[in-house]
Parts: structure tokens; C-alpha cells; sequence
């Protein structure tokens, strides 16, 4: 039996000791990584709780306007139509989202508009009552979109940066979109309440 030298012993245990340490700080990266990933997710299930209470809202404001406004079918339709389509974007993606989003924002414009023309339905309780509700949830979807935008960045961040990145690639974690509404909606929608 040949016995090793103590050099080739303390090599040894440092590799061994080595590879340990490499593992753990893995380990660390991708628990980090799954950590960021699942805040992203619920993030943006936050949007989605939010955008369902608007899309809730909608057929109320759309019910209460037709009684005073019922010859403004066009504008109804489109405001509708628009919240049709906002709701069937459910299953894409964030870009996806905040375009049907951005059109049904476009359409709830008009018809908050309508307002001014009618005297009585701007007087109307139930009206008042439902804008001020869509202008609430219009503050928490902002706020949502957000808070999902940061995590987005940080957790696009985390597996870009050395060394998650060398954990990152093989282990299936892929940037995410942002929540942004097109360039050729930004800034051009008034919303009054």
C-alpha cells in the first residue's frame, strides 16, 4: 500500500473543499434566480387582478351611459368591443397586454368624455360612483405595471450579470418583457374624471 504525501493530502482536501464551495454558491445563484422569477410572476398577477376589476367595471359605466346617452352607439360598441379584446389578451404576453390595454384606455376616454355633453349623466350618481371607482383601479393598474417593471429589470439584471449568467442560461431562465404601453400611446390619452 503506498502511502500519499501529506502535500498530496492537503491539495486534495483543498480541491475537495473547492468543489464545495462551488456548489453551494450555485445552489445560492439559482435559488436567487427562482426567488426573482417567482416575484416577476406574481407581479404580474397583480396586474391582472387589476385589470379584471377594470374590465368588471366597464359594462356598469357602459349600462349607465346608455340610459342617457343610448344614440352614442358607436362610441358604446368600440368601448365594449375594446374590453372584448382586452379580456381574450389575457393569455399573452406583456406586450400583448399593454396593447389591448392602451386601446381600451383609448375608448374609455370617449366615453368619459360623453360626460361633458350630458348634463344629467355627469349628475348621475352611479356614474360619478363608477368613474371614481375605474380612476382608483386605474391608479393600482399604474402602480402594478410598476412594481412588475422593476422586478422585470432585476431579475433581467440578475441573469445577465456574471456569475448568475453562467447558472442562468442552462438552467432555463430567459429575459422577460416590460409592461409598456406603445410609443404612439404615450402621453396622447386624457382620461378626466
Amino acid at each position: 500500500m503506498t502511502r500519499l504525501s501529506p502535500s498530496v493530502v492537503a491539495l486534495g482536501g483543498c480541491l475537495c473543499l473547492l468543489l464545495v464551495l462551488l456548489l453551494v454558491g450555485v445552489v445560492v445563484l439559482y435559488n436567487r434566480l427562482v426567488r426573482l422569477r417567482n416575484q416577476v410572476d406574481a407581479s404580474f398577477a397583480q396586474i391582472d387582478v387589476q385589470l379584471q376589476r377594470r374590465h368588471d367595471l366597464i359594462p356598469n359605466l357602459v349600462e349607465t351611459v346608455k340610459g342617457y346617452a343610448a344614440h352614442e352607439k358607436t362610441t358604446l360598441d368600440a368601448v365594449i368591443s375594446a374590453r372584448d379584446a382586452a379580456v381574450a389578451a389575457g393569455r399573452t404576453g406583456p406586450a400583448g397586454r399593454a396593447e389591448t390595454e392602451n386601446a381600451l384606455t383609448q375608448t374609455l376616454g370617449r366615453l368619459v368624455a360623453l360626460a361633458e355633453a350630458y348634463p344629467n349623466l355627469k349628475a348621475n350618481e352611479n356614474f360619478a360612483r363608477l368613474q371614481s371607482e375605474l380612476a382608483n383601479t386605474e391608479d393600482k393598474i399604474a402602480y402594478a405595471r410598476q412594481f412588475y417593471n422593476s422586478a422585470v429589470q432585476t431579475y433581467n439584471t440578475a441573469i445577465q450579470s456574471i456569475p448568475a449568467n453562467l447558472v442562468a442560461g442552462p438552467a432555463g431562465f430567459r429575459a422577460r418583457e416590460f409592461f409598456l404601453a406603445p410609443d404612439d400611446g404615450r402621453g396622447n390619452v386624457q382620461v378626466r374624471f
